[in-house]
């Protein structure tokens, strides 16, 4: 049937038109035509009513497949699978030796069993009869009796760790694999493959089901260690500062070796928060395949998306179609800038979830049926067939490897216990545990069935076990004597060390020269490229303008210095966000677009021959969550690397709440992870409304380990950084110091809305010379003596209290001071800049936010307890909402905070 079903057909390669990639467009491999099958000649109706019934089974068949290993679901029966509904009688012959019934036994067997497979939704013709060629060939092929043993070997060795911890750890929650050993075959196969597939790296993601048995089974991770934290003990070496986490978020990075070579498997640690890893673990696949430069970062001309590097993502089955980061990760696998050449996915399927069962947790009848809206195949195994799991993998990772998209394993098990170890299922699935509690596991099942064919003895699996538990008693026994490790900092992070607890100061200045140079490379195009006119006049004459003068460099400007600079220190740049490409506020520029062939150009990718570095400019989907999660796994993999990402709005990034809290603020804390993610939220209150005025700086302040009582005083080992720049100089060298110090921390930049074009927001070119640095606090050149109120204010606002001021006449009674940084908290810099007013009595905290939020909550009592200054607030009452949508409610909130300000 597959014979006759491409017969009649020829392969017709077409071409798809690019994202506007023009050749500075870095990081978008194009892709080769892709292929479609038109019909040639005409079929018989008699054919055709075959076909018909043979596709049949390929679109339905999973539905009527064997893979509940427990028996009670049930089977739907599909009108469809009858040969009847297609006008052919069960008996009518097809040849001398076979009739229709024979057909449909056969087709049965194949799409029917134990694995079954989705894949007729994909919309591309090539992908379905390679599917459907290459799955009917499955099912006839089997494993070598030596790949069985080892097989069965390792399943017993992953309920042999259960048993042990069971027994030695009984109180601890362990999140075991029993009833799931079959997994145990997806991942030596996915493994012990990597090389003959040309695989050099694996970036894994797995939640706590089984995480513990594959990490000691089959990822290097030291038993002892693990054990030592089973014991309570604490996770890393006195001298390293750090927390630790959970027992379930452990995690390893070592080199595989076969005989075909060997494969670097990173597991990624991960928050409780179900899939939220799943886009870090796709933009650290990304970024490794960009330090490889392999895949869209490659400059080979067979250079494929995916080469190299495989992503691979495990999931349960309740968060995997209950989660919205899924559907958003998801929406990302071929999207310009982040896919990663497909990831390959294992649905580890209880059948319930915490206690929730299928048909309560969703709204479909697989959870994986989300992978037919990115047009990918579904495999689903039954997960008492491990022998169908390998099949089942081996599938997945030929058509990852042809098509570069990513593919689904459904492996349909079974929980031995309830959510965790400690819990009783019985309360609400009682039928379900019930079959569970009389039923033998699926290790037992598969040896007996081994021992029967002859394959392995009682003695070789006895022999296994008692291996394996004089290691893991060896292990046991070693507790008390071995010390914990903390292995971080190595690989492309050799070199860096954790931040020390002292306040450092970094020169990040340029040589004038240099900044011109890259400065007007970032307008600098070819001679027959079509500008837009109003970029003409408005973006390239002006700051050609500004650099030959020196004097007015805006914001934009000072951010093309610093990425220009870095990049030309061989630092790569990543900018992602909604529309930021040309900002949101149509300032950035970092594209331009022919205005004749839409073609898309970033000029500072041509800054000259042989460029070694290079600026990624991502406009990503409307997303915050798979994206921030994306870029925060983007920037683990290498310190050389500035990793930016902008909301489009400051309040925007709220809808990534899981990330910044379980990541960015954390990550460091719990795992020793490093990151130098720099977030841009634009903020400021202009009448704008709710969502559109404030990034909520609060909320970032909140998260930071900074001391109130400053004792000790905030250094740059607090967890992450907050700054609230007032002029591009200040700009540019926050995001320079990013990258210059030997250590790496996130920032947090409330960004500018009005500052961005602002003349009091402009600096002059010597501000960024050698020997300048980001000033924490900005302190004016005064009279000090004549001083007698001191306001100190943060961001933006400083501009309109500065108005007020003049307006009022208090230009030589009033200072004016702005935290620019936040985070750590500047107190050795307040003082030294209080003595410079020795007679001012009054001190200020003039904000333009609620008081509520806002800076204010977070250096009030800071002021208090390590400055030494008692001050009096004058901001916006507290409020519910962040700020008014109406005008005139507006107008007269800023007059009272103004009038606050200055009584």
């Amino acid at each position: 049937q597959g014979r006759m079903l491409r017969a009649g057909r020829s392969l017709v390669r077409i071409s798809i038109r690019g994202y506007r990639a023009g050749k500075e467009q870095y990081g978008w491999l194009p892709d080769p035509p892709k292929s479609v099958w038109t019909p040639q000649g005409e079929m018989s109706g008699e054919t055709a009513q075959r076909v018909h019934l043979v596709n049949a089974f390929r679109r339905f068949g999973y539905l009527e497949a064997e893979l509940d290993p427990l028996g009670l679901a049930k089977r739907k029966e599909m009108p469809e699978l009858s040969p009847e509904t297609y006008g052919l009688k069960w008996n009518a012959s097809l040849n001398e030796k076979h009739n229709v019934d024979d057909l449909v036994e056969q087709l049965r067997s194949i799409y029917c069993g134990p694995l079954a497979i989705e894949f007729m939704h994909i919309s591309n013709w090539e992908e379905r009869d390679w599917l459907a060629k290459n799955f009917e060939s499955t099912i006839s092929s089997e494993l070598r009796n030596e790949e069985r043993v080892k097989l069965a070997k390792k399943m017993i060795r992953m309920e042999n760790f259960d048993h042990f911890l069971a027994t030695k750890f009984a109180t601890v929650k362990r999140y075991g694999c029993e009833g799931a050993e079959a997994m145990t075959g997806f991942f030596t196969e996915l493994f012990d493959s990597a090389p003959e597939r040309g695989t050099e790296q694996i970036i894994l993601c797995i939640a706590h089901r089984g995480r513990l048995n594959l990490l000691t089974e089959l990822m290097d991770f030291p038993i002892v260690q693990m054990f030592r934290k089973m014991r309570g003990k604490p996770e890393f070496p006195a001298d390293v500062h750090g927390s630790g986490d959970v027992l379930s978020h452990l995690t390893s990075s070592f080199d595989h070796k076969t005989g075909e070579g060997s494969v670097h498997i990173t597991m990624l640690p991960n928050p409780s928060h179900l899939e939220a890893i799943n886009p870090v673990a796709m933009g650290k696949a990304r970024a490794r395949a960009s330090t490889l430069k392999k895949g869209d970062y490659s400059k080979e001309r067979d250079a494929r998306v995916g080469d190299g590097v495989l992503c691979v993502q495990v999931h349960g089955d309740g968060a995997f179609s209950g989660q919205g980061v899924v559907w958003e990760t998801l929406a990302l696998s071929q999207a310009p800038h982040f896919r990663t050449g497909g990831s390959i996915h294992l649905v580890t399927n209880n059948q319930v979830a915490f206690t929730a069962e299928g048909h309560i947790g969703r709204s479909t009848t697989h959870c994986t049926d989300i992978a037919k809206a990115i047009d990918c195949p579904v495999i689903h195994v039954n997960g008492d067939n491990p022998e169908e799991v390998i099949a089942a993998t081996r599938l997945a990772l030929d058509y990852r490897n042809k098509f570069r998209k990513d593919v689904f394993v459904n492996m349909i098990c079974f929980r031995r216990w309830g959510h965790n170890e400690l819990d009783d299922p019985s309360f609400t699935q009682p039928l379900m545990y019930k079959t569970i509690e009389s039923r033998r596991s699926v290790p037992t099942e598969y040896t007996e069935r081994l021992m029967e064919e002859g394959v392995i003895t009682k003695d070789e699996i006895e022999s296994e076990k008692k291996t394996h538990t004089d290691q893991l008693l060896e292990a046991f026994r070693a507790i008390e004597s071995t010390p914990p490790v903390a292995n971080h900092l190595g690989g492309n992070w050799k070199g860096m060390e954790q931040a020390p607890p002292s306040i450092e100061r970094w020169d990040t200045g340029v040589n004038l020269d240099l900044l011109r140079f890259v400065g007007a490379a970032s307008v600098q195009i070819k001679h027959n490229f079509e500008i837009h006119p109003h970029l003409k006049k408005t973006h390239v004459d002006p700051r050609m303008a500004k650099l030959t003068s020196g004097e007015g460099i805006d914001w934009a400007t000072a951010e093309a210095l610093a990425v220009g600079s870095l990049l030309s220190e061989g630092i790569d740049v990543r900018f992602s966000g909604q529309d930021v490409g040309r900002g949101t506020f149509c300032h950035r520029h970092a594209m331009l677009v022919d205005q004749k062939t839409d073609e898309c150009v970033i000029p500072l990718n041509s800054i000259h021959e042989g460029q070694k570095a290079f600026y990624e400019v991502a406009n990503n989907l409307l997303s915050e969550e798979a994206i921030l999660g994306f870029e925060f796994g983007f920037s683990l993999d290498s310190p050389r690397r500035l990793c930016v990402w902008e909301a489009q709005f400051g309040d925007f990034f709220n809808g990534a709440q899981i990330m910044i809290d379980t990541f960015i603020a954390s990550a460091e804390s719990k795992w020793l992870t490093q990151s130098g993610l720099t977030l841009l939220l634009p903020h400021g209150f202009d009448g704008a409304g709710p969502e559109h005025s404030s990034c909520r700086m609060e909320r970032f302040l909140q998260l930071c380990d900074s001391r109130e009582d400053q004792s000790p005083v905030d250094g740059e080992r607090v967890n992450m950084r907050v700054a609230n720049p007032t002029t591009a100089a200040q700009y540019f060298h926050l995001l320079r110091r990013q990258m210059v110090p030997n250590y790496r921390k996130p920032l947090i930049v409330v960004g500018p809305k009005i500052l961005l074009r602002h003349p009091q927001a402009a600096s002059s070119l010597a501000e960024f010379a050698p020997g300048t640095s980001f000033q924490n606090v900005i302190s004016e050149k005064k009279d000090g003596a004549k001083i007698e109120k001191v306001i100190f204010v943060s961001g933006k606002h400083w501009i309109a209290v500065d108005k007020a001021r003049k307006e009022r006449g208090l230009d030589e009674k009033v200072a004016i001071v702005r935290v620019e940084s936040l985070s750590p908290f500047p107190v050795a810099d307040l003082q030294s800049s209080l003595k410079e007013y020795p007679n001012a009595k009054s001190f200020v905290w003039s904000q333009e936010e609620p008081r509520n939020a806002g800076a204010w909550p977070f250096v009030n009592p800071r002021f208090e307890n390590a400055v030494g200054v008692k001050l009096k607030y004058a901001g916006r009452r507290e409020l519910a909402h962040t700020a008014t949508a109406i005008g005139q409610f507006h107008a007269e909130e800023a007059e009272e905070v103004m009038r606050e300000t200055f009584e």
